[in-house]
């Protein structure tokens, strides 16, 4: 069974926020609140994580997972970044955007675009996220919590209890957080190409 934890989602517990962040170091796998609905979450270079991500939203191996970042900084050290993306990419941080970015070897294989050697990535504006990325100090794998057969995200952590209970380690509870994704700009081309409209506003990309 998953535990569960309420969390205030302009001041979370730092008791809280702990105890999530070991279960996530331990090899557990957390649904949790971003600034564009809820995602899972497991630790960088955790197969099983990732399998049991791919299981869960029947995903195959070209699925794009996402490393959420703390920071710009720290988003710099897992992709290739040239300086005309440097401006893009930088002046949309932290937001309710993903980007798909060349990976550096700090990126375990098995995370990568099989042919295009890509990786998606993002910084949250979330409180909570944050805070949770600050106690990990390193990016969570992650991918937007959508069931198979559902049209939108799940956006209430006791439904994700209630429907994920025996599939997940924990559920880290901070209210509604929205159920628009995030929008995905691919920057790996010579141009940018929106692979999906979300939350985040394109124009700059167009």
């Amino acid at each position: 069974m998953a535990r569960y934890y309420d969390v205030h989602p302009e001041n979370p517990q730092p008791r809280v926020i702990g105890q999530v962040a070991d279960l996530i170091r331990s090899g557990g796998l957390v649904a949790y609140p971003t600034d564009s609905c809820y995602a899972l979450g497991t630790k960088l270079g955790n197969q099983d994580g990732l399998d049991r991500i791919r299981q869960i939203r029947h995903l195959d191996d070209r699925h794009h997972f996402t490393l959420v970042c703390h920071d710009f900084a720290q988003l710099g050290q897992f992709v290739q970044i040239s300086n005309s993306v440097f401006r893009l990419v930088k002046a949309s941080t932290p937001g309710s955007y993903t980007f798909i970015l060349p990976a550096t070897r700090e990126v375990p294989r098995r995370m990568l675009h099989p042919k295009k050697r890509t990786v998606g990535v993002r910084v949250p504006r979330h409180t909570v996220t944050q805070a949770l990325l600050a106690e990990l100090a390193e990016p969570l794998v992650s991918s937007t919590l959508v069931l198979p057969g559902d049209e939108e995200p799940m956006t209430q952590g006791w439904e994700i209890k209630e429907r994920l209970d025996h599939q997940l380690d924990a559920v880290l509870d901070a209210g509604d957080c929205g159920k628009e994704p995030t929008t995905v700009i691919d920057l790996s081309g010579p141009e940018p190409e929106i692979l999906r409209r979300g939350a985040g506003d394109v124009s700059r990309f167009e």
